[in-house]
């Protein structure tokens, strides 16, 4: 991106002795370059191209009436409406609409009377154009960069996940901390795991399919894979905590190989990045061989039967993670070209996975009330870019469009997220005019000058993703040195940005509070529900699986998929309500139990489908099926409180506790025939063992996920009430 403006800058003055040419194609590749997000080719084609044209309209528009004050203001006023709520269409959309408010913002930049308004407009087409032919000579030179960084930021990511995973097992005095991270980390790995959906599967669908893809696509199911094993750790941890609370070495044991997978994913990201060299791992059969050895331990240690429950939640909690290094291992052999014989999704089950994205005019007209975030954010920045634009001219501002450049950064639908921004865009500004100012007291070299702008204007875009306060320490350094090349009184221009900065914050800040602010309370329950909705279709599909048998099924892997985005999207509104004023986070300490409810009731129906997928099991007894009836009728009833709805039913529970002592007398016969075989020198016969594993963790599930599902009833009842 730096380049492509760096380039015709130079080519402009080189050959034609006036920067303004370049500098106008510079503006074009800046206006189109933040739709350049990962994405299928065609979405990111069309996102840049329908950017490029978007700029060039919005900035003739705005430079012919840029001096009629009387045709500006509602012009302004309107179209800055209009293409924010562009915005509703989803993340790429929003995208546009942030090009388009730039595009708006920035025709006041420019005078008209040294380069006509057409050409500008013509050479800001140019500059997306060429952004564009850029961008797709990247694609075509390296097909790999795209996707290769996207998996290594989904691993580092994993990394960081198993490692609190890890964590949990043994730091009991920290859990709710480390339960609030995995929130935060979920929500960003569920993205990955979306973008690269589209990336490889749209590819699959669109083409035959090459060995590349086919390797991509089984690199991502194993990612896939190993995400949901570690949401389906099957740790009670209070229960854990409470068994082994004498044999402390056996938790320890466990968060050592969890890190030590953790330390050879992270190596393999490495080898994604070219960094390192593919390396088998010597550790991970040592630590897999001590455990063996800890389970004997306290097996003899404690003796059976006293030790039975014990050494089978070890067992369950070992075969989980072997499936892990398994699927490790897995990624190892596709990097290695190893040609797996796993089943490649068709094209139209590719099709199916790809969450499609919605162009309907009619989600312009729902969301046109108040009742839409977007809708308020889009009039409440209209109102403030409005209210901006009459400070610059009422005070003669230097640079007055640097307060409506601040206003349309920082603005956001949530206070939250606008506050953040505000502040962390304020200290950033702060920090480079201070920077800059020292180094233009030390010298008065324009040559300098050029070299610190030319440096960190890369450092600046590379930096708005991964921290915003430092990307604008350096978009500040850059306009100021720029600025300075030209302007003989460059600490004039300091003081104007800091003053036009500061305003604009300020605006933005007050306006998410005053202005129909959008507090997360107020949707909330719209999550819960669907949440709720999307865990019970799964644990309906996961009984179908269990009855049924035979090869996992499409619209399994499709339930879990929503499962696991609606969860998100779930943590993800929680994590902006925990932003809102404390006056705002109404009932935050219920909400937050119902998230953890929501999360922990996915995490231990993932962990049921998954030891069904990876293990042979006998037949359905009817007290599954009646569990699940009732949970599922519980579900159906916490949805409907959070619905307001006006004719709840109530659950009959005692066909549960006849279910429940069905199978704990089950359990202790298999326990009883086992102990028995032991006695007669029977050690190694598997088949009872079997049973007793299966109908414990079946049952201690089923028995976990209907006490989650009275929880969420209780918890909706008195948030319902509060709220």
């Amino acid at each position: 991106m730096a380049l492509a403006m760096l380039i015709p800058v130079f080519l402009s003055q080189y050959f034609f002795d006036d920067i303004h040419f370049g500098f106008s194609v510079a503006l074009g590749v800046l206006f189109c370059s933040p739709t350049d997000v990962p994405g299928s080719n065609k979405h990111v084609f069309f996102g840049i191209l329908i950017a490029t044209f978007l700029s060039f309209g919005l900035t003739l528009l705005f430079g012919s009436v840029a001096n009629i004050l009387w045709l500006l203001l509602p012009l302004l006023g309107v179209f800055v409406f209009l293409v924010s709520y562009i915005s509703v269409f989803g993340f790429r959309a929003s995208l546009i609409s942030f090009v388009g408010l730039l595009a708006i913002v920035l025709s006041f930049i420019h005078d008209y009377s040294e380069v006509s308004l057409l050409l500008h407009g013509s050479l800001i087409a140019l500059g997306g154009l060429w952004y564009l032919s850029l961008t797709y000579l990247k694609l075509q030179l390296f097909p790999k960069m795209q996707v290769d960084q996207l998996f290594s930021k989904t691993i580092e990511k994993t990394v960081e996940y198993l490692r609190i995973r890890g964590e949990l097992l043994v730091n009991s005095d920290n859990r709710a901390d480390l339960q609030h991270k995995l929130f935060e980390l979920q929500i960003e790995i569920n993205e990955l795991h979306e973008t690269l959906r589209e990336i490889i599967l749209a590819s699959r669908s669109n083409s035959v399919t090459s060995n590349r893809t086919r390797r991509q696509q089984l690199i991502f199911t194993e990612l896939i894979d190993i995400l949901e094993l570690a949401i389906a750790n099957p740790v009670d941890y209070e229960k854990f905590d409470s068994v082994f609370k004498k044999h402390k070495e056996k938790t320890e044991a466990f968060q050592q190989l969890v890190f030590e997978i953790a330390n050879h994913l992270e190596h393999i990201s490495k080898v994604i990045r070219k960094e390192e060299k593919l390396k088998e791992n010597t550790k991970i059969p040592e630590i897999l061989k001590n455990i063996d050895r800890h389970i004997d331990y306290y097996r003899i240690l404690v003796g059976l039967p006293k030790a039975r429950k014990g050494t089978l939640m070890l067992l369950n909690l070992k075969n989980y993670q072997e499936k892990q290094v398994q699927n490790v291992i897995a990624i190892e052999r596709v990097l290695n070209n190893y040609r797996k014989n796993d089943e490649i999704l068709s094209v139209k089950e590719a099709n199916r996975f790809i969450t499609p994205q919605d162009y309907d005019f009619k989600k312009l007209t729902g969301n046109f009330s108040f009742n839409s975030p977007i809708f308020k954010h889009s009039l409440r920045l209209a109102i403030v870019v409005l209210v901006g634009f009459a400070i610059g001219k009422s005070f003669s501002m230097q640079n007055p469009y640097w307060i409506l450049l601040t206003i349309i950064i920082i603005m956001r639908p949530s206070f939250g997220l606008t506050k953040s921004r505000s502040i962390h865009r304020v200290v950033g500004t702060l920090i480079g005019a201070a920077i800059a100012a020292i180094v233009i007291l030390i010298t008065q070299n324009t040559t300098v000058y050029a070299i610190i702008a030319v440096i960190s204007l890369p450092l600046a875009f590379s930096l708005v993703q991964l921290n915003f306060r430092n990307a604008a320490v350096f978009v500040t350094i850059n306009v100021i040195f720029v600025y300075a090349i030209f302007e003989p009184n460059i600490l004039s221009v300091i003081q104007f940005r800091i003053l036009d900065t500061l305003i604009g914050a300020s605006l933005a800040f007050a306006s998410n509070y005053v202005l129909w602010p959008t507090w997360q309370f107020q949707n909330i329950q719209e999550d819960f529900i669907k949440a709720i909705a999307s865990n019970q279709h799964f644990l309906k599909q996961v009984a179908i699986f269990y009855r049924e048998k035979g090869a996992v099924s499409t619209t399994y892997k499709l339930s879990r998929k929503a499962a696991f985005l609606a969860i998100g999207d779930l943590n993800a509104a929680f994590q902006r309500m925990s932003q809102d004023p404390k006056s705002k986070q109404v009932e935050l300490s219920t909400i937050y139990e119902i998230v953890v409810f929501n999360n922990t009731f996915l995490s231990s129906l993932t962990a049921l489908g998954t030891f069904i997928k990876n293990n042979k099991t006998s037949d359905v007894p009817s007290e599954f099926n009646i569990y699940v009836e009732n949970i599922c009728s519980n579900l159906e009833q916490a949805k409907q409180i959070f619905g307001k709805s006006v004719d709840i039913k109530s659950v009959n529970s005692t066909n549960v506790e006849n279910a429940k002592k069905v199978y704990d007398a089950y359990f202790e016969n298999l326990s009883q025939k086992r102990d028995q075989e032991i006695a007669m020198g029977e050690e190694h016969s598997q088949a009872t063992g079997a049973k007793l594993k299966e109908t414990l963790l079946v049952s201690e599930q089923l028995k976990w996920l209907y006490k989650l599902s009275e929880k969420l009833i209780a918890s909706a009842k008195k948030y319902s009430v509060t709220v």
